[in-house]
This record gives C-alpha cells, structure tokens and sequence, in this order.
C-alpha cells in the first residue's frame, strides 16, 4: 500500500479509537465515591488485607486505608486505581496539598492536591499510625 494512503488511514484510525474512547466515557478519571469502592481498590491490589477503615479525601481522588499492618493509601490514577502501604513514609503537608516519599521505587513520590487543613489532618493520621 502507498505510503500516501496508509499514513492519513493510520492517523484516522487511532484519532477515532481516541474518540471512541472517550465517547464510552472509559476516560473518565477514577473516583471513590464510597468507603466500599476505596475498600475494593486497595483489595484488588492486597487481596487477603482487613482492611479496619478508610477515609476518603474531601475530593474523591484518594483514601487512606487502615489495615491489620498499618497504614496504606489507595489513589486515582486515571482511570484506574494505585494502592501503596505506608510504612516507612515520610509525609509533608503544604498550602498545595501533602505530598508522600515512600521508600517504593515504583511511587517514591505521591502528590495529592487537598486543602492545607485536610492535608494536616491526614498527615497527623499517616504518622499515628507509624
């Protein structure tokens, strides 16, 4: 096939699956909207855990998850979700929202937009349970 009709028809084809996409709504950036959909996440990724409680952000992006070993955080990426344990984190709150080193080289830094007062709050929570 010449090149001079294959490029325009590969061009086209992925712009319609992009579209298409988005049109089924399977970009849509993931949410909790509940404990149990946060509890769901963190289970996907840590089958087996007992998961004691969870808080969910004022925004829905993010919970932290209290389990049976301590600490863990479940987290939007997308439109899929992220669970890491929190042992061994170091977080900071800041006017911009907290933000996590963990000791994880897949996620050694997590970012999490949130009001200056709910990042103090979850701070003070990831170090009590440290």
């Amino acid at each position: 096939m010449p090149l001079h009709i294959l490029g325009p028809l590969v061009v086209i084809g992925i712009a319609g699956i992009v579209v298409l996409v988005h049109l089924l709504r399977l970009s849509a950036p993931s949410r909790f909207d509940t404990e149990e959909t946060a509890r769901r996440a963190w289970l996907r990724e840590f089958p087996g855990t007992a998961v004691r409680k969870v808080r969910l952000s004022q925004a829905g992006d993010a919970a932290l998850v209290e389990t049976e070993s301590g600490a863990g955080l479940v987290w939007a990426f997308g439109a899929d979700t992220v669970a890491r344990p929190l042992a061994g984190a170091k977080a900071d709150a800041g006017p911009r929202g907290l933000t996590l080193r963990l000791p994880d080289y897949t996620a050694p830094r997590i970012h999490l937009p949130m009001p200056p007062e709910e990042a103090a709050r979850w701070r003070a929570r990831i170090e009590e349970t440290r």
